[in-house]
């Protein structure tokens, strides 16, 4: 439903005539807005953004808003997001802008070799959770563009105009050193052959500051979809969907690397058309002129935009979206995959929003505890699925559901656990 919002003590929304007149003088005011989606109200804040004034929702009370409200978000400790929110991902409401930590460079010495990915298994070369990985990055963008919610009123209505629009929404008021992260930003846009002139002048006034002659070279971030990864007389050779004349080069060592860490990822996206293969990089220019990319990691989403993790994760997302519910999807951010996440949050269910799990065949014993440790902290009851043990169970019920457990027994001294759902206690969840 839409934001229903009391401001000065007027009942109001956007759209209402007088909305704007009324929010920015309970901005200048210092007046702290209530969103009326529960009975007591949520209170929000509003931000100046350029000659606008728009109200948000406060840092960190997304789980305290109603699941049919657009500020509902699931408590981040479900997903990734509890690691990097507030150390990673600042927030200042009294301008509404964000300030963000990365833990890649957006620059190089000249003349310095590209960093190598790293074989552990990480999201790009290294994780700190006081900073966003190049993964976390477009994990934090892709939910704050919305692109991790569904409803079936979205079906068929996103491409890749829409992901691109909304990601440069995301994209605004947010910083990184002080530096606006659009200028660092390029998204190639659809490509059209009769604007082909434009596209290509537009492109390389963004690429300009790459040029540049001194002792750092300045690097920007990719965001795109892949089309193609080739081998190239040098190394590989990545293409990008709407960019026909452009390709970006790995060398031998990145792109040997990149083969190995997300193999499961391109054999996915691979056997299935439908996938969307995503790129997240940082760029800049190559010995030769052209386009190398410096560091990368890989999204991959199905054929709505949903981010999958694997075979699971995407059957899955599919009963979900087409027995038409409604979902949030929990994104990783930075954790590597030996540590829990929710999959999704379902929000058509009654009471209370149902946290959806799936445990993967030859997870660890401590993997099974951080799991059990969620589940018994969680506000939200648990729906659970041991995929390759059990098939999947019923869906949600959209009332009543009940809770279901894991009943864990670990092999002595393997490290390895095995766990059964079933329901839970009436009294548990």
């Amino acid at each position: 439903m839409g934001m229903h919002l009391l401001v000065s003590g007027a009942r109001t929304r956007p759209g209402d005539e007088g909305f704007d007149e009324l929010v920015a003088t309970a901005y200048a005011a210092k007046e702290w807005p209530l969103c009326l989606c529960q009975d007591s109200g949520v209170p929000m804040y509003i931000a100046a953004v350029g000659h606008r004034h728009v109200v948000k929702r406060m840092p960190n009370t997304g789980n305290l808003h109603s699941p049919e409200c657009s500020s509902f978000d699931p408590p981040a400790e479900l997903s990734g997001l509890g690691e990097v929110a507030g150390t990673a991902i600042i927030e200042d409401t009294e301008t509404g802008s964000v300030a963000l930590k990365l833990d890649f460079s957006l620059s190089k010495l000249a003349g310095r070799a590209m960093p190598v990915a790293s074989g552990r298994e990480s999201d790009t070369v290294k994780s700190d959770g006081t900073k966003l990985t190049l993964r976390g990055l477009l994990h934090y963008l892709w939910e704050e563009a919305g692109l991790n919610s569904w409803s079936p009123a979205m079906e068929g209505k996103r491409s890749w105009y829409v992901v691109r629009r909304e990601l440069l929404a995301a994209a605004a008021a947010k910083s990184v050193k002080g530096h606006a992260l659009a200028g660092k930003l390029f998204i190639p846009e659809q490509f059209a052959v009769e604007r082909k002139q434009e596209i290509e002048r537009k492109q390389a006034e963004a690429f300009a500051p790459l040029y540049a002659v001194g002792k750092r070279q300045e690097l920007m971030v990719l965001v795109g979809e892949v089309k193609a990864v080739n081998t190239a007389r040098y190394g590989f050779k990545v293409v990008i969907k709407h960019l026909p004349y452009l390709a970006f080069n790995l060398d031998e060592q990145i792109g040997r690397r990149m083969e190995k860490r997300f193999k499961n990822e391109l054999a996915l996206w691979n056997a299935d058309p439908s996938t969307h293969l995503m790129i997240v990089a940082t760029f800049g220019v190559g010995p030769a002129g052209m386009m190398a990319i410096n560091e990368m990691s890989f999204l991959l989403a199905n054929s709505s935009w949903l981010p999958v993790d694997d075979l699971y994760d995407q059957q899955l997302l599919s009963s979900l979206a087409g027995d038409g519910r409604r979902f949030r999807r929990c994104l990783r951010y930075n954790l590597a995959s030996d540590r829990p996440v929710a999959v999704a949050v379902v929000t058509d269910t009654r009471p209370r929003p149902v946290a959806i799990y799936v445990v993967v065949p030859g997870v660890g014993g401590d993997y099974v505890a951080a799991l059990q440790d969620m589940l018994d902290h969680s506000e939200f009851p648990a729906w659970i699925w041991h995929a390759g043990l059990e098939a999947c169970p019923a869906l949600p019920a959209l009332n009543d559901f009940t809770p279901m457990r894991l009943n864990v027994a670990l092999l002595a001294d393997s490290g390895d656990g095995e766990a059964t759902a079933e329901p839970a206690d009436a009294d548990q969840g």
